[in-house]
């Protein structure tokens, strides 16, 4: 009756593998957003180097191999690689061997007792194919993890970058303009002296002047925390003395986006961390799924007696067993089936968590296209009125050269056209950013996949 039961439930198991839903693929064909087409195609793995900066490649090397939340990352991925790979382990055949000192019921005798026990779970009713899912869903989670920190880093390390470019370059330029108003605050001075100045124009002159140098002060600090966040992200106690160099944006060429929305699905860490999601759920719902069914184990033992006592006939003896184990759930089946039907909610759950990441992943992806749009067209018309303001500055600069006019007056048209060229290099830097965010938003810089465990 064991074996045809056995028979039975191997026959049973063999029907019974646990299925991985498909996943919620479908994305639009193309963008919504016009992407660049025109130039270069960008490499995504080292999407940053269309940007042709030295230094920054150099910056982002180091901060790949130094920054401590990716190395953190990394070791994880390891450790969760490794255990994933064990994951066979149970259900390959075990042998232990025990040795103990024991008594008989009546307490008279005393015993100590060595054996050697075997046993194997063949993991029927899928709950092998369960903890092997179980162990992709883990590596894969750590993988997604890893990937997502490096594309994390690696964005956050432009980005510092080009802030502290941008409050570098615009410190300079409100440094320039604090000039300008320390210099109109003495000419202010001698107008009064000469009863020339307007009413309340020293009081005017003052007030912009502090709000030159609370400019001045705000770039400074804003050039210090890019610096901060800079060195934190490669490592570093501290900011390097050379970036207080950094004040040249780097060109940003025509370059084509060829990705379309379906590559997300391969590249982008969030939509990877989602699908290991989804993996989790379907391998917990098949183990609860298991747990409705019989469980089988085959074992066998070889005990040893040696009899410490006198008052035995025998001073040894050994027994040898062999057998099958069978687990049949009886009043906790009704527990269990909840538990089934809960892991398939959770699975359902995991199947809209990764929809809601692909939509997401598109959105952000939209957001970045239209932003390099925006930021395009403030660059167009910023560099129109600063050519305009430098063309007053000079034919101010004529006026007083030919005696028609003073360098006072001409105040504030350096001041607007400074004002112009700073505006000019902030819009510069947000498209700069905005190509920071479209590649970051594809998953750039994301490592090549791994091989799965096995």
């Amino acid at each position: 009756m064991a074996s045809c039961a056995v028979a039975g439930c191997v026959l049973l198991a063999g029907c019974m593998p646990v299925a991985i839903p498909d996943l919620p693929d479908h994305t639009p064909a193309r963008w919504t957003s016009t992407p660049p087409e025109a130039g270069t195609p960008v490499d995504l793995q080292q999407w940053w180097k269309a940007l042709g900066d030295p230094t920054l490649d150099a910056l982002v090397a180091e901060a790949v191999n130094s920054n401590l939340d990716l190395r953190q990352a990394t070791l994880r991925l390891q450790a969760a690689r490794m255990v994933a790979g064990t994951w066979r382990s149970g259900f390959l055949p075990t042998i232990d061997a025990t040795a103990r000192p024991t008594q008989d019921a009546s307490a008279r005798d005393s015993y100590y007792q060595t054996g050697i026990e075997a046993a194997w779970e063949p993991g029927l009713f899928g709950s092998a194919d369960s903890a092997r899912i179980l162990a992709l869903a883990s590596a894969g989670n750590a993988e997604s993890l890893r990937n997502a920190a490096q594309v994390a880093v690696v964005a956050g390390v432009v980005r510092s970058y080009l802030d502290l470019a941008v409050a570098q370059a615009q410190l300079d330029l409100r440094t320039q303009e604090e000039g300008l108003d320390a210099g109109a605050e003495r000419m202010v001075a001698t107008r009064l002296r000469l009863h020339l100045a307007e009413p309340g124009e020293q009081e005017r002159v003052r007030a912009r002047h502090a709000a030159s140098r609370a400019g001045v002060a705000q770039m400074t600090e804003a050039a210090g925390s890019a610096a901060r966040t800079l060195a934190l992200l490669l490592g570093r106690d501290a900011p390097d003395p050379a970036w207080q160099g950094i004040r040249t944006l780097p060109q940003l060429g025509a370059f084509g986006v060829q990705q379309v929305p379906a590559d997300l699905l391969r590249h982008r860490p969030e939509v990877a961390l989602a699908e290991a999601d989804v993996l989790r759920a379907a391998g917990e719902h098949g183990q609860a799924r298991a747990a409705l069914y019989p469980r089988l184990r085959w074992g066998g033992s070889i005990v040893y007696s040696y009899n410490i006592t006198q008052n035995a006939r025998v001073h040894t003896d050994s027994s040898p067993s062999f057998g099958p184990y069978i687990d049949i759930p009886l009043l906790d089946w009704g527990q269990r089936r909840m538990r089934e039907q809960a892991g398939q909610k959770e699975l359902e759950a995991a199947l809209l968590g990764y929809r809601k990441a692909v939509l997401e992943s598109i959105a952000e992806v939209e957001g970045a296209l239209a932003g390099l749009d925006r930021q395009q067209a403030s660059i167009t018309a910023l560099h129109a009125a600063t050519e305009a303001a430098d063309m007053q500055v000079k034919q101010q600069s004529r006026r007083v050269a030919l005696g028609l006019s003073s360098d006072f007056d001409g105040l504030d048209l350096q001041r607007s056209a400074l004002a112009t060229r700073a505006d000019l290099v902030g819009a510069q830097g947000m498209r700069l950013l905005a190509f920071v965010a479209l590649y970051r938003a594809l998953g750039g810089a994301s490592p090549p996949p791994m091989e799965p465990v096995e």
